[in-house]
């Protein structure tokens, strides 16, 4: 059906690029960006990483916990998706951080179509992307950490899923200046995925002119996909360290198997480590150049409840307001 291609086509392509290699790639949700911190900051996250939400981006950053911490976001995309991610982390000290995350993205139902029945046919179909982790990320000298996540991902449109597996794996180096990280991660890293399902069995005239020709029980066969690797490379700083204001910036340059290479860049002022405020600039996006946000943090008992903001504004669709809350406890 036309109206199902076409939806097919949107769900899983969220990236709008001129590039040879666009639409090479499926699981495009696994690339949307998960916390309003990093989408605040332009994505240039891989040196800053140092929390819960840490295991979507870079997951060595998850041994700067200090013990548990909670994190979860929440926000449409493009006004026709609801996207949800969240993580929880553990640090055992001695035997390095654990983590679970999950991110969910899906639509509401929709009525399917055909040229016969351009109004609807009275049936109705869903799709929605589903991806589970568990992350591991240690110190393995005082200046570096490393981390990896492994996931499972299903994806699903009417009655036809796709499942696979895939890995994350990231890396920071702190240097003694401006605590300087250097900072790499690969993620996505799995074999490709194939749709199946009842719909696609069908029955097969071989010969309509035949008379003792016969339908014959068949299925169609889809073409299998790769998932979207993305490769990460950046470095992180201090560009002003005192008791009331603290200024970071990052830069990375990122290399997807799917697009275009580019670069992030990203900046974040601190007050008194309770307000913080965030800008971030994307190169060669064809969609979108700037972000912003904001964020703050006040105690709660023996906790810190974290509250972040960003602002995503973009060329020709529609702008993404995200929020996310973090509990570090």
């Amino acid at each position: 059906m036309k109206k199902l291609l076409l939806f097919a086509i949107i769900f899983t392509s969220t990236v709008i690029a001129q590039n040879p290699n666009l639409g090479t790639a499926g699981g495009q949700f696994l690339q949307i960006p998960a916390s309003a911190r990093a989408e605040a900051l332009g994505g240039a996250v891989v040196g800053l990483a140092d929390d819960a939400s840490s295991v979507f981006w870079n997951p060595a950053g998850i041994v700067q916990v200090k013990n548990v911490e909670v994190f979860f976001s929440f926000f449409k995309w493009f006004e026709m998706f609801d996207y949800y991610a969240t993580s929880v982390v553990y640090n055992t000290n001695e035997y390095g951080s654990l983590g679970a995350s999950m991110i969910v993205f899906t639509t509401g139902r929709m009525e399917v179509t055909d040229e016969i029945n351009p109004n609807g046919t009275g049936r109705y179909f869903d799709a929605g992307d589903l991806a589970l982790g568990l992350t591991y990320a240690k110190n393995l000298t005082d200046r570096f950490r490393f981390g990896i996540t492994a996931k499972y991902i299903n994806q699903q449109i009417w009655d036809e899923t796709a499942n696979g597996f895939a890995i994350d794996i990231g890396t920071q180096y702190l240097i003694d200046f401006q605590n300087l990280t250097i900072a790499m991660s690969m993620t996505n890293f799995g074999g490709d995925m194939q749709f199946d399902g009842s719909n696609l069995d069908i029955t097969y005239l071989k010969d309509k002119d035949f008379p003792t020709s016969r339908l014959t029980p068949a299925r169609l066969k889809t073409e299998e996909y790769p998932l979207p690797l993305h490769f990460q490379v950046g470095i992180a700083m201090d560009l002003l360290n005192t008791d009331i204001i603290k200024v970071r910036g990052s830069l990375d340059a990122t290399h997807p198997n799917d697009n275009k290479e580019r670069i992030l860049a990203g900046a974040e002022i601190s007050f008194y480590d309770r307000l913080f405020l965030r800008s971030g600039y994307k190169y060669n996006f064809d969609d979108q150049k700037f972000a912003f946000g904001a964020g703050t943090s006040f105690p709660f008992s023996d906790s810190f409840i974290y509250f972040d903001y960003s602002y995503s504004l973009y060329d020709l669709l529609p702008n993404v307001h995200r929020i996310s809350l973090k509990f570090a406890i």
